[in-house]
């Protein structure tokens, strides 16, 4: 059985990024899971009934305020992606309408960009006949009132699905009202409110419709339906049925991933946003391809790694910070041993992030270049940090007439984001004070 409980559920384990195996001591069996680098729920199989009755829940490895607040702090750089799968006995209440809002507006957009245009059975007085024309009704209705050129007639038109329409507004319009009680989280919600009114202004000719199941099911089993039309629809079923991301209440809940590396990495661009307009640095992001750097191999189809992307690349006059942002345990594991007791596989992984972090230094053009590699920590390690006025770890390495400043610092994903930024401003500016001195 735990053979069994292993095969059927890979799959959905491996969305998670989590590894399972079997341990037998000679008495019991125990089984092994490992999580990767994702956070999630989704869930799993039961070997005895065949049926989704069990969950797990992935939780960050590094104590976060919930993905709420954090999505709040960082204004949608980021989202967790909803899978297709049955849905949870569980859900995250911490999580606020409106990290659901914006994934559900945004399938629904994409759903109204693709929807096709249909033949549907019209019935309408025209002027002119069409179709299959009701001669009794306009002998017995119209013609006695003199209304010679209304003729009733019923006819296939091209038209769009009015039905899908009428769902879609009575979505848009539900997560509206929601979203309605949410503006205090901050601007992003009244640029999320303004994106749902664009959205319902396309469907507001059709009167709003709530589909059954049973109809939910219908459109479903449309001939040569696009993976946008079925991801729409589950956004619909989602308002309808009012579900949440599942995590850890008594709710059900709907099967999410998010891959903490990219988020770790969001959340840094936020840190660093916010240092930029501290220190009047001008600055771009990996996320958007503004720092992609090509490697120009010769030939071009020989060759490995195509190009350079950091992560976060600050400019001034005079000097360059290049951020990496790497979601690993490194820092704490730093500042609880010492060098040389830490494993030989730890100590290459972090070599392997200094390398790739000063080759990015290569590609500055200023006299002054910061490399920084960013880790993540808990709060408690980083207020002490700060306290001890420990925050950053520096080198220096003289290359010619360049400077390369080598930084390693920590961020927690719990605090405020303003103060976080404050610190790294204040040393920044010691920096650019000198260089431009």
């Amino acid at each position: 059985m735990t053979e069994q409980f292993i095969t059927q559920n890979r799959a959905p384990l491996s969305l998670l990024d989590v590894r399972i195996s079997r341990d037998y001591d000679g008495s019991d069996l125990h089984l092994i899971i490992q999580a990767g680098s994702a956070v999630g729920a989704v869930p799993l199989v039961s070997p005895t009934t065949a049926r989704p009755d069990y969950g797990i829940v992935v939780q960050p490895r590094f104590p976060w305020a919930g993905i709420g607040p954090m999505l709040a702090e960082m204004g949608w750089r980021i989202s967790p992606t909803p899978l297709r799968l049955p849905l949870l006995r569980r859900s995250e209440r911490r999580v606020p309408v409106w990290v659901l809002s914006f994934m559900i507006l945004a399938r629904l957009k994409i759903l109204l960009d693709s929807l096709d245009r249909r033949f549907e059975l019209t019935t309408e007085a025209r002027q002119a006949p069409r179709g299959a024309v009701h001669w009794g009704e306009y002998v017995t209705k119209d013609l006695p009132y003199g209304k010679f050129l209304s003729i009733p007639c019923t006819f296939p038109d091209l038209r769009d699905d009015r039905l899908v329409k009428g769902a879609v507004r009575h979505t848009v319009e539900h997560q509206l009202r929601a979203l309605e009680t949410q503006k205090e989280h901050g601007a992003f919600v009244h640029r999320l409110i303004e994106f749902g009114q664009h959205v319902l202004r396309r469907v507001q000719m059709v009167p709003p419709y709530v589909p059954s199941s049973t109809i939910l099911s219908g459109w479903l089993q449309r001939p040569m339906k696009r993976e946008s039309f079925v991801d729409g629809l589950q956004a619909i079923e989602w308002t309808i049925n009012e579900r949440g991301l599942a995590g850890l209440s008594d709710l059900e809940g709907i099967p999410w991933t998010m891959p903490m590396n990219e988020f770790f990495e969001a959340w840094v661009e936020t840190v660093f946003r916010i240092v930029a307009q501290r220190t009047g640095g001008k600055i771009r992001v990996g996320r958007k391809r503004e720092t992609v750097h090509a490697v120009n191999w010769e030939p071009p189809y020989l060759g490995s790694q195509k190009s350079l992307v950091p992560d976060v690349w600050l400019e001034w006059e005079s000097a360059t910070l290049i951020v990496d942002a790497k979601y690993k345990r490194h820092w704490e594991e730093l500042q609880r041993r010492s060098w040389m007791s830490i494993e030989e596989e730890f100590r290459e992984q972090h070599r392997n992030d200094l390398l790739q972090v000063l080759a990015y230094a290569n590609l500055a053009r200023t006299p002054n270049v910061i490399a920084c590699l960013v880790y993540p920590c808990s709060p408690q390690s980083w207020v002490s940090l700060r306290e001890r006025g420990r925050l950053i770890h520096r080198a220096e390495l003289g290359v010619g007439a360049r400077t390369v400043q080598l930084w390693l610092t920590a961020i927690p994903m719990a605090s405020d984001v303003e103060r976080i930024a404050c610190g790294l401003g204040d040393e920044l500016r010691k920096v650019t004070s000198v260089v431009t001195a």
